[in-house]
């Protein structure tokens, strides 16, 4: 069971009086803002430069298999150095990686090679960062306080995400997809200013202090422990039957969804002949999904339990891709991707806040990465052949296959613990 952390009475104030979770929100919605740029721009510059939806998709495999990479190590840094400071450190790192997009074209020219460099070396950033944010949250509010924290920063960062695509079509269409990748790197420095003004409460990381000689050690008492330390996140996930299966499961959502929004782009601009600003603005509209999800979320949680809301979410994203896979229009495509924003964003907070609150803090770190290494695994392969089957048999029959397979992972789920209203940490 976790130990209660200092600050407790602090944590029971209202969010609003949390003067370093608010500063930390605020942060955090300027850097997805960004985020939302990029989401709409990078896609963009790569179908511009080549014209080809399978470089679209092969630049996000890139992407996900640094992710993966990183994901094996990047729990252990988080358990181990303070998590303020490395979330500044990320930032500073992707200030620097994305402001080279812009540059580059500027001065030689369209550099699709860099695109390939700079995302996977965001990617091990980005994947340290978001590890590290999980495990920051209940370090900025107490236990009975997650899941309305996290509500709160997914309805923002949602809502940066109506405006950043609308922004950022708007942007690209004016002034090229480059300038919108400089805003989103803009961006990362916004999230550095904001966690330089916050304190984070002391962490089992930066209490835990290794003893006097532990260091130096050799041999095979050394290599126990460091396996020890490497695996401790794969060993609670696996001793957790809910955390298990969700696991298992996740790993098939994405592999389904990694590289869906490549086929949303690809289907607005080449198969519905729509403008950057199209692209824009029907990105941004769907939007409203992941807010409505991230808004509702306590009520569905408190009202119907995890397991409805988690599994009727992911009911709900196959329907949406049955639907988009038969629509023609504008409207019905902004309308069915919208439902697929909500569905997957509802059962993201909710695997996430059940994750944060079932899980010891000094582990935190930890089981995010190695949850997320697991669940990933498959992903890049299925965005590149995702986008491969589009490019070869068009948006239809690749998007009624994902809608089977999301049905599929519902009903395997229906008969596992994930079920259950309020599942726990009971080990098995």
């Amino acid at each position: 069971m976790r130990a209660v952390r200092a600050g407790t009475a602090v944590g029971r104030q209202p969010l609003w009086a949390n003067r370093d979770f608010t500063v930390f929100w605020c942060g955090q919605t300027f850097s997805e803002l960004g985020n939302a740029f990029a989401l709409v721009a990078l896609p963009l510059l790569v179908l511009k430069a080549t014209g080809s939806v399978v470089q679209m998709g092969l630049l996000t495999a890139v992407a996900g298999v640094a992710s993966i990479g990183t994901g094996l190590f990047a729990g252990i840094l988080v358990d181990r150095l303070p998590r303020r400071q490395l979330m500044i450190v990320c930032d500073g790192v992707r200030v620097v990686l994305f402001a080279l997009i812009p540059a580059s074209w500027a001065l030689a020219g369209p550099q699709v090679w860099l695109l390939y460099v700079v995302m996977a070396l965001a990617a091990v950033f980005d994947m340290v960062f978001k590890v590290t944010y999980v495990a920051a949250v209940p370090n900025l509010v107490d236990t009975e306080r997650i899941i309305e924290a996290n509500g709160r920063l997914t309805t923002t960062n949602a809502i940066a995400f109506i405006a950043g695509p609308m922004l950022a079509g708007g942007l690209s269409g004016l002034l090229g997809p480059t300038a919108a990748i400089a805003v989103n790197a803009a961006s990362f420095a916004a999230s550095a200013l904001a966690l330089s003004l916050i304190r984070f409460r002391k962490t089992a990381a930066e209490d835990a202090t290794p003893p006097a000689g532990a260091a130096g050690a050799t041999g095979a008492a050394g290599w126990r422990r460091a396996k020890q330390e490497f695996l401790a996140g794969f060993v609670f996930l696996w001793q957790a039957p809910v955390l298990r299966w969700l696991t298992v499961l996740l790993t098939g959502v994405s592999l389904l969804s990694l590289g869906m929004t490549d086929v949303f782009i690809y289907q607005i601009r080449e198969g519905l002949d729509g403008s950057d600003r199209t692209v824009g603005v029907v990105m941004g509209v769907a939007g409203a999904g992941t807010v409505l999800a991230a808004v509702l979320i306590p009520v569905l949680r408190r009202s119907l339990g995890f397991g409805v809301c988690w599994l009727g979410s992911n009911t709900l994203c196959a329907l949406a891709l049955g639907l988009l896979s038969r629509s023609t229009t504008v409207l019905g495509t902004t309308v069915t991707v919208l439902c697929y924003q909500f569905g997957m964003t509802l059962a993201g907070i909710s695997s996430m806040s059940l994750r944060q609150a079932v899980t010891p803090d000094h582990l935190l770190g930890r089981v995010t990465s190695a949850f997320w290494t697991l669940h990933n695994s498959l992903a890049p392969l299925g965005a590149a052949g995702l986008t491969a089957l589009v490019a070869r048999f068009g948006v239809r029959g690749p998007l009624l296959g994902s809608a089977a397979l999301f049905l599929l992972i519902v009903a395997v789920g229906v008969c596992t613990p994930i079920r259950q209203r309020a599942p726990g940490v009971a080990t098995g």
